[in-house]
């Protein structure tokens, strides 16, 4: 879980309700008709500018910026030393039936057992990655599309409520309600661009950039062991990886073999 999303999706969503309840009435900042022109609308415009699949899709990899979580660095690169510690001692079959943290890297030691040369492997493990890259850049078009539309179909709300209210001035019972619409379309499209659909869009293309950086350096680690090359010298190409602060704490490269 990731615990920052959820902090401060939750936490923005109380502090507005928070004012809400201490000020005037909840009801008054319900609304239906002002909900089915911003919500609504604002679904159908997205659904508009992608296709089915993608843009259900979207909301499916929305979870991943609530439950999706990758290995640490540094334990990713002790776990690819250890694997090619093993594939160096006992040869790539040696690998068949372990373990591993990420389906990315299993099926990558798989190519490895299956006696696939260096080349193919880094060619079919980078069409993957492409392939998981535009998975998630199609989710967070998705939401950053919804944060342009949802205020923008809340300023056409205004819109239609103030005709409504300006059209029937002799009624002073028809002016509250056109008022309500007019106002609370703009809320909503504001709240909803704001507080969900920019935080999702931003938090899914971190995680694209987070997950193909992770796939990149299972791939680099795959074509290494592979070309048979020392797991120490693999560890040292690898802790290229870790943020400027930990890469002194990396083991230092041994110049014997293992």
């Amino acid at each position: 879980m990731d615990f920052a999303t959820l902090i401060g999706l939750v936490g923005a969503i109380l502090l507005i309700a928070s004012a809400v309840i201490l000020g005037v009435s909840p009801d008054v900042f319900v609304n239906s008709a002002s909900l089915l022109i911003v919500v609504g609308g604002s679904l159908l415009v997205v659904l508009a500018k992608f296709s089915i699949p993608q843009f259900l899709g979207a909301f499916k990899a929305a979870a991943r910026a609530f439950k999706f979580k990758l290995p640490e660095t540094q334990d990713s690169i002790e776990e690819l030393v250890e694997i090619a510690s093993i594939a160096r001692k006992e040869g790539p079959l040696g690998l068949e039936g372990r373990e591993v943290s990420s389906p990315f890297l299993a099926s990558g030691i798989q190519m490895l057992v299956d006696g696939q040369n260096d080349e193919t492997i880094k060619q079919l493990l980078d069409k993957e990655r492409l392939m998981t890259l535009d998975y998630n850049r199609s989710g967070s078009k998705v939401f950053t599309a919804l944060a342009d539309v949802a205020p923008a179909m809340g300023m056409i709300g205004t819109l239609i409520g103030l005709v409504q209210m300006l059209s029937n001035m002799e009624d002073p019972k028809s002016i509250g309600p056109a008022m309500a619409v007019a106002l609370l379309t703009t809320l909503y499209g504001a709240m909803i661009a704001t507080m969900i659909a920019s935080p999702i869009a931003d938090k899914l293309s971190l995680r694209m950039t987070e997950e193909a950086r992770m796939q990149m350096l299972y791939t680099d680690a795959l074509v290494a062991i592979q070309q048979g090359t020392n797991p120490r010298v693999i560890e040292q190409m690898l802790s290229s990886y870790l943020p400027p602060n930990q890469r002194d704490k990396a083991p230092e490269a041994e110049a014997s073999g293992i």
